[in-house]
Parts: structure tokens; C-alpha cells; sequence
């Protein structure tokens, strides 16, 4: 029989200021696994993506994460207390209840990446 399983999954999140954005995900609570001159490797627990060292306006300003969170107001007042906004020259939102039944708040990284911070809701 032949094994199909997968491994994982990882995304290559463009970098306009490669140094800048490395600092900003250590800053937003990352790990960097390891790092090269054109990427690096970040984790929080079990989840990944791989930062590139490439950068073009119309993909970054297309490009989107989903990071699912147990407590997701424990994440926003730890990534607004800790000043990721006024540091970084970027905007997060409240968290709100969306129509697919998620709590989530969004925030840019310095290259204009969104990134949608949400728990599923006791709603749903």
C-alpha cells in the first residue's frame, strides 16, 4: 500500500526588508530555526512558513496568513502591549466576530503581509 500522509505544510512569505521582517517575527514571538542570507525559518510551536528574501509589491499586498490561536485575546493584547504597531510602522485591529464564525484581528508585517490572528468561536 502506498503512504500518501503528508508532512506539513509551509508558506514563503515575501520580505521587503529582510532584516526588518526577521526582527519583526522574533518581536511577534517566533523562533527562527535557522536563517540564510535569502531565508529564514520561524516557529511558534507547531506552526512554520519560511521568510524569503524577495520582495514584489503586487504579490505582498495579495498575500495572506491564517495563524489559528486558542485564546485569541491573549495574542492581541500580548502583540499591542509589547508595541509591534508604533515599532514597526503597522496596523492591528480589534478582534471581532466574523461571518464564518471566527474571533480574529488582522495585522500587517512591515512588507504589507496581512495576517489573520483568529480562535474559532463558541458560536459556531
Amino acid at each position: 500500500m502506498t503512504d500518501l500522509s503528508c508532512e506539513e505544510i509551509k508558506a514563503f512569505v515575501p520580505a521587503k526588508d529582510f532584516a526588518l521582517s526577521c526582527a519583526f517575527y522574533q518581536h511577534m514571538g517566533f523562533q527562527v530555526a535557522w536563517e540564510t542570507p535569502d531565508m529564514a525559518y520561524f516557529y511558534h510551536g507547531d506552526c512554520s512558513f519560511l521568510l524569503q528574501n524577495f520582495y514584489n509589491p503586487e504579490h505582498a499586498k495579495n498575500f495572506m496568513m491564517h495563524l489559528l490561536v486558542a485564546d485569541v485575546t491573549a495574542w492581541h493584547d500580548k502583540l499591542t502591549s509589547a508595541g509591534l504597531a508604533q515599532k514597526y510602522n503597522i496596523k492591528i485591529t480589534e478582534p471581532s466576530l466574523q461571518a464564518w464564525q471566527m474571533i480574529d484581528f488582522v495585522i500587517y508585517d512591515p512588507s504589507g503581509v496581512l495576517w489573520r490572528i483568529g480562535q474559532s468561536s463558541d458560536d459556531g
